[in-house]
């Protein structure tokens, strides 16, 4: 994968607020990609930025990451959905329209795509 590419969808990770989640397709919306290659990114390169805060559509983590993400998501503040398998994304999605224009200017150093 593009170095450049990997470094936006980390960005726009990053850009996601204290108690908000955004899902894999709002990331890919803003970065321009596809939700799978956010999953990818993520999977590979994410382990150093708040990766918490990504979630399927549903607002859902993989087994393997739920321990521990439900450990920092209590830390920020929200609540597990009954069912144990994440959050509803309802309540905590962040505001797209911010979140676009904070990945606006944290991508602003890097070359246009």
């Amino acid at each position: 994968m593009d170095e450049d590419l990997v470094e936006r969808v980390l960005r726009a990770v990053e850009q996601i607020p204290r108690g908000r989640i955004a899902s894999y397709g709002d990331l890919g919306g803003i970065v321009g990609i596809g939700p799978r290659q956010v999953g990818w990114v993520m999977r590979h390169y994410g382990s150093n930025v708040t990766w918490w805060r990504v979630t399927n559509a549903a607002g859902d983590l993989p087994a393997p990451l739920r321990d521990e993400a439900r450990q920092r998501w209590a830390r920020e503040g929200m609540l597990v959905k009954p069912n144990g398998l994440g959050l509803r994304i309802a309540d905590y999605r962040a505001d797209l329209a911010i979140l676009a224009d904070a990945y606006d200017r944290a991508v602003a150093d890097l070359p246009p795509r």
